[in-house]
Formats: structure tokens, C-alpha cells, sequence
């Protein structure tokens, strides 16, 4: 991750192939396309390589959530249970629906935990979007028993798990319905785009009119089609797409290479008495995007960041200080901030956002460190790294 660092001839040559045959827009225009269909083609090697009925593309990983919220019918008023630890795109893309975000506890997965959806589960509560954060998940056994339980959509954002797998089914196809980001630093980049992943029948048709301004797609003749819903333009080009054609053609590569990094690094860090290691509840399906360890304090965490960057390493997140990817640093979401009135200001009983206490997701989060995995690591990369290990861990 990210997989732009293996772009080459073969990415090239699929833009070209849409620059000298084919034609920049998704949808119709058949005469001027030569029979090229790069969304198309890239939407069935993701249904055949996951084995899912339906993906489709969109433009961008914020898109496909909300898509897949309207898809799957959650809005105005609606209750959705979130982490307080995902890229705020998942809180914003459940407000921007009209819907409410509640937060609720992560654990040693670094994703929802059952217990802590259970806990928050309201009688307005119509979805969990569940977000399988650093390239892997939870317990989702555990999860979509309370889903099930309580009569609940599983939306899983697996944006940052693209090729991860629990129990030999690939996360997003979990639940009711999934999204993936393509965005320039995902496992899987078309520079921009993102894909509902479901095998809804329903939520499929409803997922490629909404991201369409409600067309249905039937015939030929994109003047002439109906409109059974409303919806927006999310659409993907097909210059996009066809970057993401020949990166899909490399997801056993990427994650290859990746799950290897992932084992040198963790292997060094193993040594150390005062390191310990995310819970995977599946071990051989995490795609291995990131690495993440826990430290005894929340000050050592932030200690051993400090000495890995003056050391000169990239790519180390601590994630309890970052502005876009946890809770307590989101003052825009706090305050229900934006440029024009928000649907939510219209619900009487909404939450007070600058009051939302998740003190076990506080605990977990400050002794959080995780590091990218980078497909362009040689053995040079990988000892600068595991010394920098030992002079800060065994000085």
C-alpha cells in the first residue's frame, strides 16, 4: 500500500486504450467507444475475484458511502453507529444523508466491537457502518450477530481493506453492502474512484441510478432512459477506471509483497518486551496495509513516534493526534459545523457532538502507533527501519 508505487507500462497502456479507441464517459456513447468498457471491465474482475453479485464503480471511496447509504435506504432521521477511529468521510457521508452518526467503542481489533454497538443500539438505530480500519477487521461473526439481532443494515467501509478476507470471505461482502476507495494511496489506486459492493439485488439498482442522477440504465439511448429515483452524479470516468483495471490485475501482487514486509517488520518488533500487537481475528486474510503495535502509555507512544521520525521513517501514524482519522480531533463534527444548515440541526434529540465520551476507544487509540507497509521497500528500507527499532526499543 499504496499501489501506485507499482504503476507502469501496464496502467499506461489501459488509459491509452481509452484515449485511442474508446471514450472518456462511462455510460453509452456506444459508436465512438469501439466496444471499450473500462468500468464495466473493471466492475466484473472485482465480482469475480471477491465473488460478489454486484460491484459498481463510482468516483471517489466517499461517494460509494454515500451511495450505499441511500442504496441500501438510510436517511433522513436515521440512527448509524460509527467508530470513533475511520477517516472522517465515514461521519460525514452519514450527516451529509440526513442521517445521525452515534459513536460507539472500538477494542483491540481497532474496529467496532459487538459490545460496543450492543451498547448504543437505539430504537432509531438503522445501520452499522462498520469500518475495517488498517487493512483488516473485527469479530464480524459477533458483529453481524447483533446487526441480525437488532434488525440492522451492516454497511462494512472497507475502504483501507481492499483484498482482505475473514473466514475466506472478502470484507465488504459481509454485510447488506461494502465499499472500497481507490483513491492515490489505497492498496488498489485508479487515482480516484471507490466501489459498492453488494449482493442485494435492490441495493444494486438503487446504487447505479443514485450515482447517476437516477437514470436505470435500460437501452441505448441515455436521452430516453427513466428516472426512478433521485440521485447525484458519483460517477467514475473511464480514465479512472481503466487505471484501476490494470492495478486489479495486481491485487495478488500487492498483497503478496505487502504481507511480506508486514511479517520482517513484525518479526523485529517481536523482540521487544514493552510491544504488542493488534488483535487480527484473522490473521491470513489481513491485507497487511499497515502494522500496528500498542505501547504501555500513551506518552511512550507518542515518544517512540517522536524518535521514528527524527530517525528519518515515514509512514508512522499515531492516530490518537491526527486531525482526520479519530474522534476527539474533529472539531468541524463536534459542532455540526458547515457551510450551509445540515438536516441534522433539524432533529430535536440529536446528540451534543462535543459531549461524546468514548473512554475505552481513548485508551486503546493513545497507545496506538501503526506504520504503512510500502510495496517499494528494499532490504535497505526494511534494516533502516527494524535499527531504528533497536536504538529506540534496546538502546
Amino acid at each position: 500500500m499504496p499501489g501506485f508505487e507499482l504503476f507502469d507500462h501496464q496502467e499506461k497502456q489501459q488509459v491509452a486504450e481509452v484515449m485511442d479507441q474508446g471514450f472518456t464517459f462511462r455510460y453509452n456513447f456506444d459508436g465512438l467507444r469501439n466496444n471499450v468498457w473500462k468500468a464495466r471491465e473493471l466492475e466484473a474482475q472485482i465480482c469475480d475475484t471477491l465473488s460478489v453479485k454486484h460491484a459498481h464503480l463510482v468516483s471517489s471511496g466517499t461517494a460509494a458511502l454515500s451511495t450505499a447509504l441511500a442504496a441500501a435506504g438510510i436517511g433522513a432521521g436515521d440512527e448509524v453507529i460509527v467508530p470513533p477511529f475511520t477517516f472522517v468521510a465515514s461521519v460525514e457521508a452519514i450527516v451529509l444523508a440526513g442521517a445521525i452518526p452515534v459513536f460507539a467503542e472500538i477494542d483491540d481489533t481497532l474496529t467496532l466491537s459487538a459490545e460496543g454497538i450492543e451498547a448504543v443500539v437505539t430504537p432509531r438505530t438503522r445501520a452499522v457502518n462498520f469500518v475495517h480500519m488498517c487493512g483488516t477487521g473485527g469479530d464480524m461473526d459477533a458483529v453481524k450477530a447483533v446487526c441480525d439481532r437488532h434488525d440492522l443494515i451492516l454497511l462494512e467501509d472497507a475502504c483501507q481493506a481492499t483484498g482482505a478476507t475473514y473466514k475466506g470471505q472478502a470484507l465488504g461482502t459481509i454485510g447488506q453492502v461494502g465499499t472500497f476507495s481507490f483513491d492515490s494511496v489505497k492498496t488498489i489506486s485508479c487515482g480516484e474512484g471507490g466501489a459498492v459492493l453488494t449482493n442485494d439485488e435492490r441495493i444494486y439498482q438503487h446504487a447505479h441510478q443514485y450515482s447517476d442522477h437516477g437514470h436505470d440504465h435500460i437501452g441505448n439511448d441515455r436521452g430516453a432512459e427513466d428516472h426512478p429515483i433521485m440521485g447525484t452524479n458519483y460517477r467514475i470516468s473511464e480514465m479512472n477506471a481503466a487505471v484501476g483495471v490494470a492495478q486489479w490485475q495486481k491485487l495478488d501482487r500487492i498483497l503478496s509483497i505487502q504481507r511480506q514486509n508486514k511479517r520482517r517488520l513484525k518479526e523485529a518488533l517481536s523482540q521487544y518486551d514493552e510491544v504488542s500487537f493488534r488483535r487480527l481475528t484473522d490473521a491470513d486474510g489481513d491485507n497487511a496495509g499497515f502494522l500496528s503495535i500498542f505501547l504501555p502509555t500513551a506518552e511512550r507512544a507518542q515518544d517512540v513516534t517522536r524518535q521514528l521520525s527524527e530517525a528519518g521513517i515515514g509512514g508512522v501514524f499515531y492516530w490518537y493526534a491526527n486531525n482526520w482519522h479519530y474522534l476527539k480531533n474533529w472539531s468541524h463534527i463536534h459542532r455540526m459545523h458547515s457551510s450551509a444548515r445540515l438536516p441534522i440541526e433539524l432533529v430535536d434529540q440529536r446528540p451534543d457532538y462535543t459531549q461524546v465520551s468514548v473512554p475505552q476507544s481513548d485508551e486503546i487509540m493513545s497507545r496506538t502507533v501503526s506504520f504503512l507497509i510500502q510495496l517499494s521497500w528494499d532490504e535497505a528500507e526494511i534494516h533502516k527501519r527494524t535499527q531504528a527499532f533497536h536504538n529506540i526499543f534496546n538502546p
